[in-house]
Parts: C-alpha cells; structure tokens; sequence
C-alpha cells in the first residue's frame, strides 16, 4: 500500500530487455543458485541460533553473482545478465529467511517443549505455511495491495547494488559511497539501513515508525510505564492490523476511494481478483495445512471438537493476518515485528483456552508465515527495477515466474540441510532464543487482565491506522516501533528525516535519484557490515 514517489530514471543505465526471460533451469543459473542455497540456509541457522538475527543475504548473492560473471571463462559470461543475477540473489535470500525464520524457529519450539518426536511433525506444518505463504505474495505483488510501487528497500538496495555491477561509473561510485557510510554507521552502533529506508519511504509512515520505537524506549526512564507489561504494544498492533484487515476488504470490494487515487497512475499487472483469489485459496490451504497439523502432530486427541474447529480456523486466520501484517511493516520500513507477530497470536490463542501442545504448534505455524512472505515481496522489488518498472508486462510476468521457482529452490536447499542436522544444533543446544521466549509464554499462562490491556489498547492502534489510511499505514507502522527495543534506530529515523527534507527544500526533486542510490547504498553497507559482524559473533560463540 505504500507508493513510492515518482524518480527520474537514471540516464546512465537502460534496463536489459531480452527477447525471453532467463530460465531458472539453465545451468549457469542453477548450479550457482543451487550452490547459494545451501549457503544461504547455513548462514540463517547459523545467525538464527547463535545470534538470534537473520541477515538479509541478497546482496551479497548480488555480489557473488557479479563477481563469477567477471570471471575470465566464456562460461560466465551470461551471468553478465542482471536477470540471471535477480535469479542467484533470489535463491540465496529464500533459503536464509526460509530455512532459519520459517522453518528451524518453528521446529525448535517442539523440542523445547520437550516433544522431538513431534519435530518433525512440526516442520512438515511449517514447510506447508512458507510455501502457502510465498505463493500468496507471488499472487498479490503489484496489486492496491502490496504495489510494486511500494517502498520494499532491501529490494531496491540490492537493485542498485546490480545496477552499479552493470554501468560502472558515477552510479556505482555514488552507490558504493553510501555503502561505505552505511556500513561505518552500523558498525559504530547506528541502524544505518533505517536512515536510508527514510529517505525513499513515505515520510508519515516512517516517521510514526521512529515515534513508536522512542515511545518504547523511553516511557519507562522518563514516566516509569514499561508499556510492554501492559501489553501496550501488542494491543496497538492488534487495532491497527483488524483495521488494516477492514482496508483491504474495502480495496478488494473497490470502495477504498483514497487508495484507488493513490495508484491511479500505475499500471498493475495484477487485479482485485488476484487479490481475492490470492488471499481466499491462501486461507483455504492454511485450513488444510491446520488439519494436517492437528493429526500428525497428535493434538486432536487433546481437544473437542468444537476446540478442535475453532483452532484449525484459528490457526489459519493467525497465519494470514499475521503474514499481512508482516508484509506492511516490511514493504514499508524493511524491518518486520515476526517474532512479535507470532507472540501475539499465541498470547490470543492462550486467551482462547487451547492446551499447551496446540499453542506449540499454532505459535510455530504462524511464525512460518509473513517472513517468507516479505523476503519474496523484497526479491520481486528488486526484479521489478531490473526488468524496467513495469514498462514491459510480459518480460515482468516471466522475470516473476522464474524468481518463483527461485525462491522455490532456495526453499528446497533450507529443507534438505535441516532435515540432515536439525538433531545436531538442537542437540548442542542451538536454538532461535525467540523459541525460549514462546515456551516461557506457554508454561506461563495468561489471565484475563492481560485481555483487559490488549482490548484496551487495541482502540487507539484501531484508530491511528483508520486515520492515516491503507496508503500510509502509520498505525502498523507504529505498533512496529513500538514492539521494538531500540532507541538509536528511532532517533536515526527521525534525524534521517530531518534531512531528507533539507535537502529537497534546498535543492528540490533534482535531488532525489542521487538520494536513490545514495539511500541503496546505506542499506545494502549496513546489511553486509551486520552480516559480516554476525557471522563473527556466530563463529567466536561458545556452543551453548
């Protein structure tokens, strides 16, 4: 829903447009996607449990790739292609957020709870909520819903990234300048990807987002209120995401006026009825998903059958709602409340009086979902640019397709190599920590007078988030900050807007395609300096 304002194409790259889309299934793109997979879905699990991060890994797909089609062999040629390069990158990044947030997060809650033999179980429900998931935004990207015009920034910091490989010259300079102060920036301590989101991102969208996150961090040491004892944040975001729900019903029935002016100048490729079919068979397989779960996973038994129906419809409501709240926050600031998302509808489902198995499972099944979701809806950015925004509807139909089958092969490599050593991390005691913190929820318990704050606060979230419309989504916007522990991301935000307005007063829209790839540069530096930094605290970890 957010939209991107216009920026003039730079004159010093045409986008490539072949004949046919590069395939998948060629071999230059294969064996080097294949071989990125398995990369990629080591080094989410790796980060996952020893750090507790993900890193976003599609530009350093976007560099490899680049790198290989340098090399001196005729062989390596074609990956001089940005659309076979679009396709590695996809790979890579499908199999990291795949393989360690969809599906070893999920599983390491079963054997917390002490259940491994219900592990498998578990991850045979959480490869059906990732698919589903992916095969959602596949069908509802570039709709009112989820524009290609949106903002997505990982997605246009690894565009620009492939673009500067391609031309060379003032582009790259420019983009490699940012990548350098972004990642000085993160290394220091400052979240330099927030402060170039914030200069390509709707300003009231983010500027909500820095509020919620200093509203977090600062009202327990300035009005002694820890805002999350009383459930401040999870109610907010239970307001605005009902609401949010209600706006895309209204798009999907054509009655969303100000969103329909929004886009008016866009030529989407999909339709309403995209929208409609995405979302309705996308529910209708998280039902079957939700069954199947509840057999393998041995929890009929436990239940009624009305507690059994109404967790099987639960637990695909939490699985769409939560992947389009996801899918919000990340199309339009690039970060994403999951773990907090997947909190929420357990605390919920603990409310509604499921045993503790089924919250393991519905708390696993939701988690499954959204950050597939986002990382596709980022990779179709990228390949959206790279193909020419649009302006060629049967090479961006194809170019969609074939990073489908992408995505589709990272999933495959993250599947392989967990099934192989999932025992092994977890058997050293490697877990995501988000897994301890849900299973602590669940042997916990809850009361009423945690629905008491989480109805009491859902009225404000409710009302931000009609206020500013499906185009802005501030009230998502701010319950992300709000669920997010980090003061010096808000002050960024706020400091990075401050300046993006200074310098379009000063010097106007001539401005803006250098803060383009100037802002892809922060991005794209601040994620390869975190994941770099990572992968040093993963290594020099102790196993636990």
């Amino acid at each position: 829903m957010a939209e991107v304002e216009e920026l003039e194409r730079d004159d010093q790259w045409k986008p490539e447009i072949p004949d046919k889309h590069p395939s998948l299934w060629e071999p230059i793109v294969l064996i080097p996607g294949a071989l990125m997979g398995i990369l990629g879905v080591i080094i989410g699990a790796e980060l996952i449990t020893r750090v507790g991060i993900t890193p976003n890994t599609s530009v350093i797909g976007a560099i490899v790739a680049i790198a290989i089609s340098r090399l001196p062999l005729v062989a390596f040629k074609k990956l001089r292609s940005v659309h076979r390069q679009n396709l590695i990158q996809t790979t890579i990044s499908g199999a990291t957020f795949g393989g360690a947030n969809a599906l070893l997060l999920p599983m390491g809650i079963l054997w917390l709870m002490g259940k491994p033999e219900l592990v498998l179980p578990m991850f045979i429900g959480a490869i059906i909520g990732m698919v589903v998931d992916t095969a959602i935004l596949y069908k509802v990207f570039d709709t009112r819903v989820f524009p290609s015009t949106g903002i997505w920034p990982p997605g246009v910091a690894t565009a620009e990234t492939i673009i500067a490989g391609d031309v060379g010259g003032k582009r790259a300079l420019t983009l490699v300048a940012g990548g350098v102060v972004g990642g000085l920036g993160t290394y220091i301590g400052y979240p330099m990807d927030i402060f170039g989101v914030c200069w390509i991102g709707n300003i009231w969208a983010l500027l909500m987002f820095g509020i919620g996150l200093l509203v977090r961090a600062y009202a327990k040491p300035l009005i002694n209120v820890d805002i999350n004892a009383i459930y401040v944040p999870h109610g907010v975001m239970i307001g605005a995401g009902l609401v949010a729900l209600i706006q895309i019903i209204l798009i999907m029935a054509g009655k969303s006026k100000s969103h329909s002016a929004a886009l008016e100048t866009h030529r989407a490729t999909r339709t309403e009825q995209d929208i409609k079919k995405g979302f309705g068979w996308g529910f209708v397989a998280y039902i079957v998903g939700a069954i199947i779960i509840a057999i393998i996973g041995g929890i009929v038994s436990e239940m009624t059958l009305l507690q059994l129906i109404l967790f099987v419809l639960f637990a695909a409501i939490a699985a769409e709602v939560s992947e389009i709240i996801v899918g919000l926050a990340a199309m339009h600031a690039g970060w994403f409340p999951a773990f907090a998302t997947a909190l929420i509808f357990l605390v919920l489902g603990m409310l509604m009086g499921f045993p503790p198995l089924a919250l393991a499972f519905l708390v696993g099944y939701t988690a499954s979902t959204g950050p597939a979701f986002a990382d596709m809806g980022y990779d179709l950015k990228t390949g959206w640019i790279l193909r020419g925004r649009g302006d060629h509807p049967e090479l961006e139909m194809a170019g969609r397709l074939q990073q489908l089958k992408a995505e589709f092969l990272g999933f495959a490599a993250a599947i392989i190599f967990l099934l192989i050593f999932y025992r092994a991390y977890f058997e050293s005691n490697l877990f995501p920590p988000v897994d301890k913190v849900f299973v602590a929820t669940i042997k916990a318990g809850t009361s009423m007078e945690v629905l008491k704050w989480l109805l009491i606060w859902a009225v404000p979230g409710a009302i931000i988030q009609w206020i500013g419309g499906p185009d802005r989504q501030i009230g998502i916007l701010f319950a992300t900050g709000l669920l997010i522990l980090n003061p010096r991301a808000g002050w960024t935000a706020l400091v990075s807007l401050a300046v993006r307005f200074l310098i379009l007063k000063i010097y106007g829209n001539k401005a803006q395609n250098t803060m383009y790839v100037l802002a892809g540069g922060f991005i794209a530096g601040s994620a390869l300096v975190s994941f770099g930094t990572g992968t040093v605290k993963a290594l020099s970890a102790p196993k636990k």
